[in-house]
């Protein structure tokens, strides 16, 4: 459960990192991802991986915004990693993902380019530096459902090793 007294032990770890710094490396990283999406990807019809990818095929079928549909089925993950990785994470994962939604939701991005072998190279290039750079400054927050699952391996091994 979550009480104020471990809201206030959050903010005051997140205090003492420096935050400024950081945040701005987010925003840059969710733009960039965003650009991969909007700019490459989705202008040329090609699907990613992950959640990313099964939120792009849900919102071809249903026409449900792709900005909702990665926040809602990112929700499970969200939870799992708060089960097994603590509130920090899951706070700092929520809150890229939704960023990332948002972007998506309010920021234009021109369509790029056509062609498929730019757009494979280049939206690749966009996306994976927007994720990396997403998840590197949120100290191991995830940027969706793969980093909880990396997360998790990576405690598992650790202490299979031990």
């Amino acid at each position: 459960m979550v009480t104020s007294r471990r809201i206030i032990s959050i903010y005051l770890r997140l205090k003492g990192k420096h935050v400024g710094g950081s945040f701005v490396l987010i925003i840059l990283g969710i733009l960039s991802a965003a650009m991969g999406l909007k700019g490459f990807l989705l202008s040329s019809k090609f699907i990613d991986g992950g959640v990313t990818g099964i939120s792009m095929l849900t919102a071809e079928i249903t026409g449900i915004p792709l900005s909702i549909l990665i926040f809602v089925i990112n929700i499970p993950f969200l939870i799992l990693g708060y089960k097994r990785l603590g509130i920090l994470f899951a706070i700092k994962s929520a809150m890229a993902i939704a960023g990332l939604s948002l972007c998506l939701a309010f920021v234009h991005f021109p369509d790029v380019t056509h062609d498929k072998l730019l757009t494979a190279v280049f939206g690749g290039f966009f996306i994976g530096v927007g994720i990396g750079r997403r998840v590197a400054h949120l100290d191991h927050g995830n940027a969706g459902f793969c980093a909880v699952v990396d997360q998790l391996l990576s405690r598992l091994s650790s202490r299979c090793h031990r």
